[in-house]
């Protein structure tokens, strides 16, 4: 793996991200998009495992760090992360996060004087027919190395 590739990073640094088959879809600076397929993440009642689409939103917050940070000066870090589920998700499932340039410039400024930075985001897990199945809502942060 290339250390300096973000999407790569983002799919194979932990081993059951790259299980469960996260990809990263979409990605340019402020932005990613993730993707998680229904193989290999379907529970015992058919759908996709609770367990995986929050890991899917974890993995988001990982995902806007590389789309918007320095990975050379920064790590990031989740803080706290809730879900809550509306649907079930019986399709592949995405997830999109952006951090406006502005944002991301006020975290970078405070985590250099302070040595860490927090963010808040607010994501929506969507189904092939773009319905939201699951919600999203942590903090992240990241910290000076």
């Amino acid at each position: 793996m290339d250390s300096k590739d973000p999407v790569a990073i983002i799919e194979k640094t932990i081993p059951i991200v790259e299980k469960m088959g996260v990809k990263v879809v979409g990605f340019r600076p402020n932005y990613a998009k993730l993707m998680l397929p229904m193989a290999n993440n379907i529970n015992h009642i058919g759908c996709i495992y609770a367990g995986s689409l929050f890991t899917l939103g974890e993995m988001a917050g990982g995902a806007i760090f590389h789309a918007s940070f320095d990975n050379s000066i920064f790590i990031p870090i989740v803080k706290q992360l809730s879900i809550r589920f509306r649907k079930m998700a019986l399709t592949n499932v995405t997830v999109e996060v952006m951090l406006p340039t502005e944002e991301a410039e006020r975290i970078k400024t405070m985590a250099m004087a302070d040595g860490k930075a927090d963010f808040d985001l607010s994501l929506e897990i969507k189904d092939a027919s773009d319905e939201v199945c699951s919600i999203l809502n942590g903090t992240w942060q990241i910290r000076k190395k």
